[in-house]
């Protein structure tokens, strides 16, 4: 169980608020100094070990873990009665005893252990009312994470039932991107990945030898493309890959898995049979996601009463491949692999029959809208 599993049967149990605080070695060690009250295991106060104990204007701290030089305490509000603080230690040494006595998991690699610690102080994050954004020193690889990296999301579709290790995972990513990557496991099916910012320039200089210019957006959807092929070809198969902009992982780690997830959502959500989910391409779908359910059905009602064009399967795919290229008429026809007067009797008759020209700009949003709408509203 995770120490953030029992945070708030805590809280009930206690009536008062209880958080995760990490002190340094020295910083703990100043704290119970100037304390009111302390408690130590065995009466010895240079060891410090889970269930120690310090008070001090109202507030108690007793430690849960020490790991290195960080000191992880619960921070309670309020006096503890003295039954209450000993069922607490009591507790956490007990736990203590108990991981001593299980048997030892496979030894962990450096970078997945330190991985783990990473996956743990983000979750607590994304869970907490008031989270913090900046990673804790003792957790920022020795500065490492202070410089910008490629983010990406990845979530895995286990439909053959085979689970993905850790180690495995790491490998394939380390041939792909780089060996400076950060793999850092969310969840059973999600996966953290940051890669160098260095793989923009590789990308670009391919780009150059076609003599195009090259955004930042192409870029990253290009790396994007070629990683999740190589993951869905040489790996586990299905699975759902998403990109942002470079950040530092330092400071913004949790704003941008909230980022990420969020765009793999609305991707899954409004384009089914897309794996890949770009948060640029999704500002629409955004906005409308934010919409009452309630609202967005209404309108939708309204804008099909007049026809059912909007709804056969033709006049969908031929809106859809329209849009996706920018409203050309002359590569949609291609791709489409029909007549350009065949693509234009289509784009008139919905003309006719609903009043919208899709090639007039405020008629191919509203269109665009309805469309999108719709692919929410006939799933649920």
């Amino acid at each position: 169980m995770s120490t953030t599993d029992w945070l708030t049967p805590l809280q009930h149990i206690l009536n008062c608020q209880v958080r995760f605080i990490t002190f340094s070695l020295s910083d703990w060690k100043g704290l119970v100094q100037q304390a009111d009250t302390s408690w130590a295991y065995d009466d010895n106060r240079d060891k410090i070990s889970e269930g120690n104990r310090a008070a001090n204007n109202g507030r108690t701290w007793i430690v849960v873990k020490v790991s290195g030089n960080a000191v992880e305490t619960l921070e309670i509000d309020g006096e503890l009665k003295q039954a209450e603080a000993e069922l607490i230690t009591w507790t956490l040494q007990w736990n203590q005893a108990q991981q001593q006595l299980a048997p030892k998991p496979s030894t962990l690699s450096e970078s997945e252990s330190f991985a783990l610690k990473l996956s743990e102080w983000i979750q607590q994050q994304l869970e907490s009312e008031e989270p913090s954004y900046s990673i804790p020193d003792h957790l920022t690889a020795g500065g490492k994470l202070f410089a910008e990296m490629i983010p990406f999301l990845l979530v895995t579709e286990y439909t053959n039932g085979k689970q993905a290790s850790y180690p495995e995972l790491e490998k394939l990513l380390r041939s792909f991107l780089a060996e400076d990557i950060l793999l850092i496991p969310l969840k059973n099916q999600e996966w953290l990945i940051w890669g160098p910012v260095s793989l923009l320039k590789e990308a670009d200089s391919e780009f150059m030898e076609d003599e195009d210019e090259e955004t930042v957006e192409d870029s990253l959807t290009s790396i994007c493309h070629g990683l999740h092929e190589m993951l869905a070809s040489e790996w586990i198969g299905e699975c759902h890959l998403a990109v942002a902009h470079p950040v530092c992982p330092a400071k913004g780690i949790v704003e941008t898995t909230v980022l990420l997830r969020e765009t793999i959502n609305l991707g899954r959500k409004f384009h089914v049979g897309t794996s890949i989910h770009l948060p640029w391409m999704l500002q629409l779908e955004r906005l409308l996601n934010a919409i009452p359910e309630v609202q967005r059905s209404r309108y939708l009602e309204h804008a099909l009463k007049r026809t059912e064009l909007f709804v056969e399967a033709e006049m969908l795919a031929t809106l859809e491949t329209f849009f996706s290229l920018d409203c050309n008429v002359s590569e949609t026809a291609k791709k489409l692999y029909i007549h350009r007067n065949t693509l234009l009797y289509r784009l008139d008759k919905l003309k006719q029959e609903t009043g919208l020209d899709v090639r007039q700009f405020r008629d191919a949003v509203l269109v665009k809208i309805i469309l999108l709408l719709y692919k929410v509203t006939k799933r649920n």
